[in-house]
């Protein structure tokens, strides 16, 4: 008895599901995707799949698809990009179409189940009825074991699934289910109900499609036959290679097979395969010009030679790495934390982009050598490339290929020393680039750092991307001030501070003294620098925020030691000991002291704060008073913003003068002189502004200024003081100097909190915001 249903129907253009058939299939119409997610609300989840006549019609109906097609169950729907669905289906029942309930939202079919037409008894009768089956199953198992033979990608598995099925029914169904049939033939099958004619019809399609097999390979083998092309080519080339024996050019061809060789073994995209071709292509065309044969040589070459795909494999043993930064460097704890942090977020994520590191700081503090040991620690090739004097945008690009001595860039050399496609590099000295005619070489760099833009990075010369965003860049710089803006946003910022004497005995001791003694062939137990006299080196015979001139200074007692060891030929158990008492004997005479705290307390003699490239230091501001018509004397070659800060501190002086009882005429009658000694060094900046204004309000009033205080912030017209910078090295000098008691903008104190208790301690250090404050604690009670 046929069974009549009412479920969601969806048309497919260009392929036919059929019965025991699991398939699946795409999705994108919008009726589609409604008919399929109606079907999964309804019980049974069945829809009907019916083949559209033609597959070009966008809306199809009642006409435009088979009147035959198949129930199916909906096994599983899979979301894809661009709201498609991927439905698996397992195909169940013939049905026909008997029409359409209605088309929108979806299409919803009324159909009518199909049962097979089974003609065997009546055709063969009943004694003989599983005779005849069993011979039609085994002829049709035959005929398909014949048909997948020429197949042998088929699965193992669908054998054993035929050989098992003994129903004719089931078997034909099965079998028009895995033979790869054009979906107008499965139609055909589909929409024969009769077991005996759907028989036949398999048969002698699968049968059909076995002599067009037999035909092709027939004509295959006649093709051979006539014309065997190896033995063709072989002729051929042999015939070629005595022509250019005979011309000379054996070399050229041998060197393109070579390179066509290495293109085919190359780790790269196929976009970087298709231009070597062609340019080896070119190689062979071009042996009548041995110029344009070398340029092109050159660049296959070089072409060859880049790690396009080719990558180091990535440490993730965050505990190495921290051993090495830590055996290697002393300090340096920002961009120590930062390298592990960027190891833990690659462990975690098997991925994650490469930082780009900027360290910023003065010379001698180890920027350059903290790169170096990054890469031992992360395990990646270090490639070092100096900007700096850098002025033509070609040597970061590279030059085009047509032009006489053409290379390509700084960045893809470096890549191609490298080897690997995820090198460390170190771009030094990137504050030093410069600009000319010849193109802005800052403009070129904001695509290698940008890790948005550098995947697809292009070199002049290759004429291919370059993918650089696995490279791990670090840039260094002395300041900020000569790089742009745009290319300093796009990388990450590390101060590197200067070291304190504390952290330049460490280094000394720990580092460059026996890397001084390895270098000049002395041992350790020939001589001994004592902790003594590193310091007196640090303090009285190098002025540095780093530490390259103490190891020249370690160097210059290692050289005079090996000398003396030579000449008075002592033993070795005899050993050299250098101490505080006896250095001179090897530096001579101390060159820097410096400036203590004044023994007396005294009037317009303030101890201001500086910061310089070689670290901070103290500044004596002196102010008179004389007899005159109003003037302000500036002397100490100051710059522009000092003196406008003096000028600044006259007016608040002036405007708060009744509080001091200064009288109204005074500075109409007199002449304030301000002088900073050390007059031959240029000085600038806002910072010593309250030091001047209290130290020109000492000299008005009189007042005497404690001589164990230092001090820095800028003023304003009102008296407030304004935040500073370079803070470390500001009390690092007011230490050495001896000073009790720094004064300190308000603002500047979550500073303080980030400085070591090596620094601080012993300093009273006040933060004040207002001018009152500053001369409360300044001026002797």
């Amino acid at each position: 008895m046929s069974l009549q249903r009412n479920i969601p129907m969806v048309a497919l253009r260009g392929m036919t599901v059929l019965p025991e058939m699991v398939v699946h299939f795409d999705v994108s119409r919008e009726v589609s995707i409604e008919a399929i997610q109606a079907a999964m609300e309804e019980e049974g989840q069945k829809i009907f799949l019916a083949t559209q006549k033609d597959i070009d019609i966008e809306e199809p109906d009642f006409d435009s698809v088979y009147p035959i097609g198949t129930v199916a169950s909906i096994k599983q729907i899979i979301k894809l990009p661009k709201n498609y669905l991927r439905v698996l289906v397992s195909g169940e029942k013939r049905a026909q179409l008997d029409g359409l309930e209605y088309n929108k939202p979806y299409l919803r079919a009324n159909i009518t189940e199909l049962e097979d037409i089974n003609r065997i008894e009546e055709t063969f009768g009943e004694s003989e009825n599983n005779l005849n089956v069993n011979a039609m199953c085994r002829g049709l198992k035959e005929i398909y074991i014949e048909y997948i033979k020429r197949h042998p990608k088929y699965p193992k598995d669908m054998l054993r699934q035929i050989n098992d099925c003994s129903e004719l029914p089931k078997l034909i169904d099965t079998i028009s289910a895995n033979v790869p049939l054009d979906y107008k033939d499965l139609q055909e099958i589909l929409g024969e109900t009769d077991v005996l004619n759907r028989y036949d019809l398999l048969t002698f399609k699968i049968i059909n499609e076995m002599q067009i097999m037999d035909i092709k390979e027939e004509i295959q083998a006649k093709v051979k036959e006539r014309v065997d092309k190896h033995q063709r080519d072989y002729i051929l080339r042999e015939q070629l290679k005595q022509i250019r024996e005979e011309l000379g050019e054996e070399n050229t061809i041998s060197d393109a097979e070579e390179f066509m060789e290495k293109t085919n073994e190359l780790t790269a995209s196929d976009e970087v395969k298709e231009k070597l071709q062609k340019e080896i292509g070119r190689f062979k065309s071009s042996m009548n010009s041995p110029a344009e044969s070398g340029v092109i040589r050159t660049y296959i070459e070089t072409m060859l030679e880049m790690p396009w795909d080719k990558v180091a494999e990535d440490s993730e043993d965050i505990a190495f790495a921290k051993e090495i930064l830590d055996k290697e460097h002393y300090g340096l704890e920002k961009v120590k934390e930062r390298v592990l942090e960027f190891l833990a977020v690659r462990a975690l994520t098997k991925k994650g982009d490469s930082p780009i590191l900027c360290l910023v700081g003065p010379p001698g503090t180890g920027k350059t050598s903290i790169a170096k040991s990054l890469a031992k620690a992360l395990q990646k090739p270090y490639v070092r490339i100096s900007l700096g004097g850098v002025r033509d945008e070609a040597e970061i690009r590279g030059h085009r290929k047509t032009y006489v001595g053409a290379m390509p860039g700084r960045i893809a050399n470096g890549l191609k020393s490298a080897g690997v496609k995820n090198p460390l590099m170190l771009l030094d000295e990137i504050d030093k680039v410069s600009n000319d005619y010849k193109g802005d070489t800052f403009s070129a760099l904001l695509e290698v750092l940008d890790s948005e833009q550098n995947v697809k990075f292009r070199d002049h010369y290759l004429e291919v991307p370059i993918d650089l965003s696995e490279v791990l860049f670090v840039t260094t710089a002395n300041s900020l001030q000569t790089i742009p803006r745009p290319l300093l946003d796009r990388m990450e910022v590390i101060e590197i501070s200067s070291y304190t004497e504390n952290e330049k005995l460490h280094i000394a001791m720990e580092h460059l003294i026996p890397k001084q003694l390895e270098k000049n062939g002395i041992k350790p137990e020939q001589l001994s620098i004592s902790k003594g006299a590193v310091w007196k080196m640090a303090r009285n015979y190098t002025k540095e925020a780093g530490v390259r001139q103490l190891e020249r200074k370690i160097g210059d007692i290692c050289r005079k030691a090996a000398r003396e060891i030579l000449e008075s030929g002592l033993s070795e158990k005899k050993k050299i000991r250098v101490t505080e008492t006896n250095l001179h004997k090897y530096l001579g005479k101390e060159k820097y002291s410096y400036e203590m705290a004044n023994l007396t307390d005294e009037v317009g003699i303030v101890r201001g704060l500086a910061w310089t490239s070689v670290g901070g230091d103290t500044l004596q501001i002196e102010v008179n008073v004389m007899p005159g018509k109003g003037e302000v004397i500036l002397t100490g070659q100051l710059g522009d913003v000092m003196k406008e800060s003096a000028r600044t501190g006259i007016s608040y002086i002036r405007s708060v003068g009744q509080l001091y009882h200064i009288e109204d005429d005074f500075f109409a009658k007199h002449d304030i002189h301000i002088h900073i000694p050390e007059g031959a060094v240029p000085k600038d900046g806002p910072s010593a502004g309250i030091t001047m204004a209290t130290a020109m309000l000492s000299a008005v009033t009189e007042h005497k200024v404690r001589a164990d205080v230092a001090m820095t912030g800028e003023i304003t017209l009102r008296g407030r003081v304004l935040p500073i910078g370079g803070l470390k090295e500001k009390l690092l000098a007011a230490k050495d100097a001896g000073m009790k008691t720094v004064l300190i903008p308000e603002k500047n104190v979550r500073d303080v909190e980030e400085l070591s208790s090596e620094i601080t301690k012993g300093l009273e250090i006040i933060p004040v915001s207002k001018m009152e404050e500053v001369l409360k604690v300044a001026f002797v009670s």
